[in-house]
């Protein structure tokens, strides 16, 4: 009964030959004549029998030829291939004319078995190992651009470690994290290793930080390539270079670290060590070549490497002028510009006091893209030869006099807690100890204490102050007034026009975005790795994303999306990909697995990149229902006559 039932239950049975015995007319004997049957279900939901070929005498053929031609007559009723061609060439002769007949008399509905293999019951859909596709699929658009797998092989990467290189990479730029945090990122959220190819179950934080440190022993040539290529991609001319630089602090003492050190932090963190990232970058953010110094060096030490390297990443022969910061821009700093054969354009690191104005040389005003008023003028000075521009902010300006109005506040609550003390009981009133007290107040407001004159009053049988009495000097302050939201630009350029000048300082806002992608949207900040190989593999890893990264925004940009980094990544962040499983009426498992259609936002992304709406096209697989076996109980199978 249990075999009977198996069987009931089956849509469709394989086709196969029915022998009835008959008297062959040329042989005068009895033979097999064999009919192709196949079995149904009818309405009545009984198990019927249907004749499609009355084949005839088959007395040619053996049992295993004819077992083998009703196989192969059934696979191609249900569209199967075969992975092996059939050597027995009457086998062959066989198949081809029944199913010659079969298809000219019209006795099957061909298309029958792949429609119903195609049509699922939709109660038993289900979905699973649904993953994040389309910020990955953006990476790796941009990394196939970039050339980086042919550039990495060249280098001696096999092929497992270019597609672990590229999954690293690709991961940080859309999922920034250590690497223990990275390799669950991807074994459970992210569909990156069904576009690299890297076999996810063999994926560890360990092959991770090997794949860093790889990648870090190529740094130098890896730069020259993609400067390379990033200025032929999109015919950039580095006739501006921008030369700034940046700290990043770690968590955690790393006393025994050569490279960090306590520095003047900019994120406010003198409680930690630092590290420093210099960057050369030109005009449309791509870095150019980036070094790692220790956390205490100054700004204005680095530019010599800086020079040297810059030469082997920029063509020789283009005239370049670096725009740097006040920081870096000393007088020694600026004449190892020129030596070396460059331009160089800055902010002059004190103001000029005594200076005219440029005969000839009309003022210009103009408005930022913030629409705020300034004022140039060209202007010269005896101290040397170089052009300098005054630049007048009237935003800049407010800016200044609210921050002196909000020093000159605190310095005198400062100077008032000291007065108040000295005449209150307990109070602080030896004369060494409230000396003390007014210097910390004076190094702590340097640039307003200079207005104010203080007077002490001290009896000199106690050692003690008596009195303290203060006064601001009007004149003096009113004069630093006049002189608030000017500053001054330098270059050894030879230029006519101060509008070009400006705008050509005005690209450092550039590598500006360049530190504020790499510590905000890539988390470059803070370091947690306890070894200094770790720390340069890690920055230098952040730097090869931010690479991806800027390729997709430059090609965004001229399309007039302007969105950051991260917006691009929650925007590709709604495609899935999806793997849906079903019964088919069959009883098989029909499985597809494929991308979700991206929505309007994300479709404009990809027209602006010129890149497919998924990144490949639907994966199917069908997993038929293990055999059914008879259920028959344990009694009746041990059961034994007697």
């Amino acid at each position: 009964m249990g075999l009977y039932r198996s069987c009931v239950f089956q849509y469709f049975v394989p086709m196969y030959f029915k022998c009835s015995m008959r008297r062959h007319p040329e042989l005068k004997e009895v033979k097999g004549y064999y009919r192709l049957v196949e079995s149904y279900r009818n309405i009545d939901n009984r198990i019927v029998h249907r004749t499609i070929l009355n084949v005839g005498f088959m007395e040619d053929t053996t049992v295993e030829q004819r077992n083998k031609i009703q196989k192969y007559i059934t696979l191609r009723y249900e569209k199967k291939l075969l992975i092996f061609e059939e050597p027995d060439p009457l086998v062959v002769k066989y198949v081809d004319q029944l199913w010659n007949r079969i298809v000219d008399g019209k006795k099957l509905d061909i298309d029958l078995v792949a429609n119903k293999a195609r049509m699922v019951d939709i109660d038993t859909i289900k979905h699973r190992d649904i993953r994040e596709i389309g910020a990955e699929w953006i990476g790796y658009h941009s990394w196939n651009k970039l050339q980086l797998s042919p550039f990495l092989q060249s280098k001696g990467f096999t092929a497992e470690q270019v597609e672990l290189a590229a999954t690293q990479i690709i991961s940080r730029a859309v999922y920034p994290a250590s690497e223990l945090k990275t390799s669950r990122w991807v074994k459970e959220n992210s569909a990156v290793c069904e576009l690299t190819g890297y076999d996810v179950e063999t994926l560890t934080k360990d092959k991770l930080y090997q794949s860093a440190l790889h990648l870090y022993e190529i740094k130098d040539e890896l730069e020259q390539h993609l400067s390379a290529r990033t200025n032929d991609l999109f015919d950039i001319d580095d006739k501006i270079i921008l030369y700034d630089l940046t700290n990043t602090y770690f968590e955690g003492e790393r006393r025994s670290s050569k490279l960090a050190k306590f520095g003047r932090s900019k994120e406010k963190r003198s409680d930690a060590r630092l590290v420093v990232l210099a960057l050369v970058v030109n005009i449309e953010g791509f870095i150019k070549y980036s070094s790692i110094h220790e956390g205490d060096i100054a700004d204005c030490d680095t530019l010599s490497a800086m020079i040297d390297k810059l030469a082997t990443h920029t063509c020789k022969e283009k005239k370049t002028v670096i725009v740097l910061d006040a920081g870096i821009a000393t007088d020694e700093n600026l004449k190892l510009i020129e030596s070396k054969g460059y331009k160089y354009l800055c902010v002059s690191r004190s103001k000029l006091k005594e200076y005219s104005l440029v005969q000839d040389r009309l003022t210009v005003l103009l408005e930022t893209k913030s629409h705020k008023p300034v004022m140039l003028r060209a202007v010269t000075t005896e101290k040397n030869t170089d052009y300098y521009l005054e630049v007048k902010s009237a935003a800049k300006a407010q800016k200044e006099t609210g921050m002196k109005t909000r020093f000159e506040q605190r310095f005198e609550e400062d100077l008032q807690k000291i007065h108040k003390a000295i005449h209150s009981k307990g109070g602080i009133k030896q004369a060494e100890k409230v000396y003390e007290r007014l210097g910390r107040v004076k190094e702590r407001y340097p640039s307003v204490q200079q207005y104010y004159d203080i007077e002490t009053t001290a009896d000199k049988k106690t050692n003690r102050i008596t009195q303290i009495t203060w006064k601001k000097d009007n004149a003096r302050h009113d004069a630093k007034l006049d002189g608030l939201g000017i500053y001054f630009l330098r270059t050894n350029l030879k230029v006519s026009d101060e509008v070009i000048v400006w705008n050509i300082y005005n690209t450092i806002r550039e590598i500006e975005n360049t530190f504020r992608t790499l510590k905000t949207d890539l988390d470059l900040r803070p370091i947690y790795h306890k070894t200094d190989k770790g720390t340069l593999a890690h920055l230098h890893l952040g730097i090869l994303a931010y690479w991806l990264v800027n390729t997709v925004r430059h090609q965004l940009k001229c399309y007039n999306i302007n969105s950051c980094w991260s917006e691009i990544v929650r925007i590709g962040n709604t495609q899935k990909m999806i793997t849906t499983l079903g019964k088919n009426a069959f009883g098989n498992i029909v499985s597809t697995r494929k991308c979700s259609e991206p929505n309007e936002n994300l479709k404009h992304i990809f027209d602006a990149l010129n890149a497919r709406y998924v990144p490949f096209r639907k994966r199917k697989s069908v997993v038929h229902k293990p055999p059914l076996y008879e259920t028959v109980d344990q009694q009746i199978r041990t059961f034994q006559p007697t």
